[in-house]
């Protein structure tokens, strides 16, 4: 199969979808594998790894896109990448289709196929390649929001851990999966004092053994959200619905409950976000203020340390990289039901009912 890698053109998005040691690879079991010059340069791989892997370096994103029967990205095409894509081509990266319509209906008029990272499910119901990125981003949100705490940057002036006579910042994580479990590890770890909210028994269960009291873990419902959101210095939203739009949990209004210059991060964003006044933001443009509240909504986080989230990335969707190639796609999403869940856009219409259910709604609205 012809399997083409291009350069993120998402603003400061360094990662690369396939290291070299994942197209040798895939050379090695007789595919062709085609890189864009460049390409890998942000994550610290050159050109000269890839050849060295077998792979063919091209100088323009355009042949590469034209000629792929299987194109792997890290982040969704943008607005200049449209006008490229193809219905011979079965695109394979993180999509977040349901908050995005215009790259939907790209899709859909240039009949590709998308496979999305983030709606493949393992045998136990896990989302296996959303979640080394969702360990990244967990592990940024707290080291990010501990930075936003400083008073120069806009925040109360208050340290993560405290130093001894003086307590620690108050960091209230939403949503108690990976994505949070991981933001409260990194959190702890810096001294915070951290409580953890999720709707599941049996998750917050497993989280008081993980934590063995270094946390609060407490059952979501309004009244402890309110509670939580009067005494945080930090809020990190972290809830996930698969493919869907997140829910807003926090309000415009709710912001009010906050101290003036508290810091939201969410990690949510890619999927519209979970508080209200969220909207995405730039590595090189991360915060905005509302209400006297500062609000970081990176929508690319793993992409502020390319080398680690590359190495991560690749090592999770290689496996079905191979399986895609060697079976041929369609033989592949038949023989594994969850690589099957993550099919979002076949033939010119959405197949994946969160996406359809979210533009229904949307349409509703209007």
């Amino acid at each position: 199969m012809q399997i083409g890698v291009v350069k993120e053109v998402k603003p400061a998005e360094r990662r690369v979808a396939l290291t070299p040691a994942g197209a040798h690879e895939l050379v090695a079991a007789g595919h062709q594998v085609r890189v864009e010059q460049a390409a890998g340069i942000g994550a610290g791989f050159d050109d000269a790894a890839y050849q060295l892997a077998g792979a063919e370096v091209v100088a323009q994103a355009a042949e590469v896109w034209s000629t792929s029967e299987l194109l792997l990205k890290v982040k969704e095409p943008i607005e200049p990448e449209y006008a490229l894509l193809h219905d011979r081509l079965t695109l394979f990266t993180y999509l977040h289709l349901a908050p995005n319509r215009p790259l939907t209906e790209a899709l859909l008029r240039a009949g590709t196929t998308a496979i999305a990272y983030e709606t493949v499910e393992d045998g136990r119901g896990h989302l296996p390649l959303l979640a080394p990125m969702s360990e990244v981003a967990g592990r940024l949100a707290a080291q990010a929001g501990a930075y936003f705490l400083q008073s120069p940057l806009g925040g109360p002036g208050v340290l993560i851990g405290g130093v001894p006579g003086v307590a620690p910042a108050n960091v209230l994580v939403i949503g108690g999966g990976v994505v949070g479990t991981h933001a409260a590890r990194v959190a702890v770890g810096m001294g915070a004092e951290v409580t953890i909210l999720d709707r599941s028994i049996d998750r917050l269960i497993e989280l008081e053994q993980l934590f063995d009291g270094r946390a609060r873990c407490l059952m979501s419902d309004a009244h402890t959200l309110e509670r939580g959101l009067r005494e945080a210095d930090m809020v990190i939203g972290a809830v996930l619905i698969p493919g869907a739009l997140a829910p807003k949990l926090v309000t415009h209004e709710m912001l009010g409950l906050l101290r003036a210059q508290s810091v939201l991060v969410d990690v949510a964003i890619d999927q519209g976000g979970c508080f209200a006044t969220s909207h995405p933001t730039t590595h090189t443009d991360p915060t905005y203020v509302i209400d006297r509240i500062v609000h970081y909504c990176v929508a690319n986080m793993p992409g502020a340390v390319p080398a680690t989230s590359t190495r991560a990335l690749t090592n999770v969707t290689l496996p079905y990289v191979r399986k895609l190639a060697d079976l041929g796609v369609e033989a592949a999403l038949k023989a594994d039901p969850g690589l099957a869940l993550g099919l979002n856009v076949a033939d010119g219409a959405i197949v994946y009912e969160p996406v359809a259910e979210a533009f229904r709604s949307e349409e509703v609205a209007a």
